[in-house]
């Protein structure tokens, strides 16, 4: 069996027109440090209308859909992120949505979800771990947008790849937040499409690294995975359908502790008065340990939702 191939280039730019009325051009902009050997450029995903790059891919899913499956409205599980994206092109359609979400899933994404209008279902998390796996919900019959492993939302994820390669050509290395490989292999896809040479690096937390165990093993494994207020990425095990991709298409997993990821939260907001949730500061942090070399580094901010206590508790030298 032949291993599944990277996502189309002339699917993903498809995808760019197709959610252009959805998803804004995020800026990519330099991190205002200077002791570092390596230029560290931001892309701005938190910028998002919903916060997040996921409206990228859920607008994709959707609006690729045939209108005839869309009848009974969507479904996705997420543990925030990807419920608001689909809520944000469902509520524009029209189109009734539920959510399946872990129930460690953050305050201010639960109550973003329900201001679009989402009815939640909230699950722990071992039995949300099988909604990703069967796509299935008892009781749920509407369209389902897997927020990873679905080549549409995979592809619209990809757009970001080639906004980093018109903005910055010249990227020697992208770091990407890994929470189910959907992103990565998507922004990857395209990178590698246009600029075959470019190092495509994950950021995890040490609480709950799957790829880089899977990375180790050489194959999908099981892990302890510990909650924590990075509640974006890390998950017990890499999906099976999704290994055979980040495999080819990663260079490595970047493993980053809680503290530094705090610390690059406290840093995005005083050197640019960025707002990152702990998954989109977790690709700033590994450029800071070096790991992933000089250059130019480009590290995808991959959303902003995070509550407000939080913040607080960081800006004054906490880890939540």
């Amino acid at each position: 069996m032949t291993d599944p191939q990277p996502i189309a280039l002339d699917e993903i730019v498809a995808a760019r027109d197709r959610i252009r009325d959805y998803a804004i051009r995020t800026p990519l902009i330099r991190l205002n440090i200077d002791d570092t050997p390596a230029e560290i450029y931001l892309k701005l995903e938190n910028l998002q209308p919903i916060g997040a790059f996921k409206v990228r891919g859920a607008a994709n899913a959707i609006l690729s859909a045939n209108p005839e499956a869309l009848t009974n409205g969507i479904f996705t599980a997420s543990a925030g992120n990807m419920a608001q994206g689909v809520g944000y092109v469902a509520r524009q359609l029209g189109l009734p949505f539920q959510v399946v979400v872990p129930d460690h899933a953050p305050q201010a994404k639960l109550s973003a979800i329900e201001r679009l209008g989402g009815a939640v279902i909230k699950v722990p998390f071992d039995e949300w771990w099988q909604v990703l796996l069967t796509r299935q919900y008892a009781g749920l019959n509407g369209f389902f947008v897997h927020p990873v492993s679905d080549p549409a939302v995979m592809a619209g994820n990809g757009t970001i790849g080639l906004e980093i390669l018109q903005d910055l050509p010249d990227a020697d290395v992208v770091i990407i937040p890994f929470g189910g490989g959907g992103l990565s292999s998507g922004i990857a896809s395209a990178i590698h499409a246009l600029k075959p040479n470019t190092k495509i690096y994950a950021s995890e937390v040490n609480t709950s690294a799957a790829l880089s165990a899977a990375l180790k093993a050489q194959q999908p494994t099981r892990i302890e995975y510990v909650p924590s207020f990075v509640d974006g990425i890390g998950s017990g095990s890499v999906l099976p359908e999704m290994w055979p991709l980040v495999r080819q298409l990663l260079t490595d997993s970047i493993v980053v502790s809680l503290e530094q990821v705090a610390e690059a939260i406290r840093l995005l907001i005083v050197r640019n008065r960025v707002i990152a949730e702990g998954a989109g500061a977790s690709s700033v942090a590994a450029a800071l340990t070096g790991q992933a070399g000089v250059g130019k580094i480009v590290c995808v901010v991959s959303g902003g939702n995070i509550d407000a206590t939080k913040i607080a508790a960081i800006l004054q030298g906490q880890v939540p």
